[in-house]
């Protein structure tokens, strides 16, 4: 409505007139426009050039698999990585870089060229091929020998501030660091190359774990023999955060068990919707549910259900279910799905307030934000993050590759004062459990281990959180 009324009364067309317009401020005079309703689509365009040509992380983990897939066919094809900002679990990725080891690379760049999907081959070597498929994910293959490989996974890898570090470190003891190995100066003899460990360790360093090379004081940390054991997603028992066909979801609660068991799961949450919103189950639907979920773990002994809910964050911070309904689920995550344009101090109030209700167990997607969509709502995370260690409620990262919130940043924030956190993907048919790579991507890049993430925990140890939360003790 807002698009036909600017090209109807102004006769916009582009993105550059509509924002030479809202700068000029032309468009709050408009019907139902504004001054806040111009900020709000300046801040819009801004967004969508921010991540121009970036990819959500799963777009490009599919793609990438999907090559690693069909090149492990070949028998030249002794080693494959998918290297660079998606290897770092990046939340957003520019373009994808393989690397193969091979002796005989002719066959590998031959099949690299021919798969399905591709849009236009954008140059075809020996040693380098780059494809553009359909989706618009630019993708390059190269070729390394096996005994640089590496090297040229460290190097291929990145980040470029963090290369840029051990390239320095590497000129105080004398070596030369690029694709193909370590070097001693001057005589230029390689001292290694083969493995990625052997690079570090000619460094002094112990090896880094990718997620981390990102110039945020790993480099020290390896330095001492300090680098954390970070978490892995075998490490995860269970989902907290998953729909059912009883609010939005596509599946029925057994089915979203089962598909939970084949994951290797030990529990799996459900936590359908409240009201207020649309499709949010009422409150006596909700004590049918429990009612429900508890008869079905009678008969199902593999894997057990929690009940639970994702409660609505009201404006003024109050939850949209009563104390008395909150108290008979396992799990309760709040949530803020309204009114996210309050000013950053009514809203870090808005979840304080929410955060203090004992039924709480953790707070989903805190900052409300969806990648290259919508940005955060304005909220002191810090001051949010200091009440949850208080409180000892759990923060959300969304494995939802749309949202990853909390971000890893905030991940790390949350290591940095004792915040547990919960890894969820906000599943809401049975293909987005798989989101959980994701999450504990993004858990990685925060520095977090298996004790820092709850859903790592065995179901009495996990029940035990829970109920701590609570009571205020075991």
């Amino acid at each position: 409505r807002t698009a036909w009324l600017v090209y109807e009364r102004l006769g916009i067309t582009t993105i550059e007139e509509l924002e030479k317009a809202a700068r000029e401020g032309k468009l709050r005079h408009l019907p139902g426009m504004g001054p806040k309703k111009e900020e709000n689509i300046l801040r819009g365009i801004q967004l969508l050039r921010t991540t121009a040509q970036r990819f959500r992380l799963d777009v490009a983990w599919k793609t990438a698999d999907y090559i690693v897939s069909e090149l492990k066919q070949l028998p030249e094809a002794k080693l494959i990585l998918p290297a660079g900002s998606l290897r770092r679990m990046k939340e957003t990725i520019g373009d994808v870089d393989i690397l193969v080891a091979t002796t005989n690379p002719e066959p590998v760049m031959d099949k690299f060229v021919s798969l399905e999907g591709i849009r236009d081959v954008l140059a075809k070597g020996t040693t380098k091929s780059s494809v553009l498929f359909e989706h618009g994910l630019q993708v390059d293959v190269r070729a390394v020998p096996p005994e640089s490989f590496g090297a040229a996974a460290q190097y291929f890898t990145g980040s470029k501030d963090h290369n840029i570090l051990l390239r320095e470190r590497g000129i105080k003891l004398g070596l030369k660091i690029n694709e193909y190995g370590v070097f001693k100066e001057p005589a230029d003899e390689k001292i290694a190359g083969e493995t990625e460990e052997g690079v570090y360790q000619a460094l002094g360093l112990v090896w880094i774990p990718p997620e981390l090379r990102e110039n945020r004081g790993e480099i020290e940390a390896a330095e001492r023999n300090a680098i954390p054991t970070l978490v892995e997603l075998s490490d995860i028992k269970g989902d907290l955060h998953v729909h059912s066909n009883w609010s939005d979801g596509a599946e029925a609660i057994e089915t979203l068990a089962e598909a939970a068991l084949q994951l290797g799961y030990e529990y799996i949450a459900i936590t359908d919707h409240s009201p207020p919103m649309g499709w949010g189950v009422k409150p006596e639907d909700f004590k049918r549910q429990i009612d429900y979920i508890r008869k079905l773990n009678e008969r199902i002994n593999e894997i057990t259900i929690l009940t639970g809910v994702e409660v609505d964050i009201l404006p003024d911070g109050s939850l949209a279910l009563e104390d008395e309904l909150l108290k008979e689920f396992d799990v309760v995550i709040a949530a803020v799905h309204s009114q996210m344009r309050m000013p950053k101090e009514k809203m870090t109030e808005r979840i304080l307030r929410a955060m203090e209700n004992k039924f709480v167990h953790i707070v989903a997607h805190p900052t409300g934000r969806l990648i290259g969509q919508r940005e955060p709502y304005e909220v002191n995370i810090e001051l949010i993050v200091k009440r949850a260690a208080e409180e000892g409620v759990a923060l959300e990262i969304n494995a939802s590759p749309e949202r990853l919130d909390l971000k890893d940043e905030h991940a790390r924030m949350c290591k940095e004062h004792g915040v547990p956190v919960a890894i969820g993907t906000d599943a809401h048919a049975i293909v987005h459990l798989e989101f959980m790579r994701y999450g504990v991507g993004t858990a990685r890049r925060g520095w977090l281990e298996p004790n820092d993430v709850i859903n790592t925990f065995q179901l009495k140890k996990l029940l035990r959180f829970l109920k701590q939360r609570r009571t205020g003790g075991l």
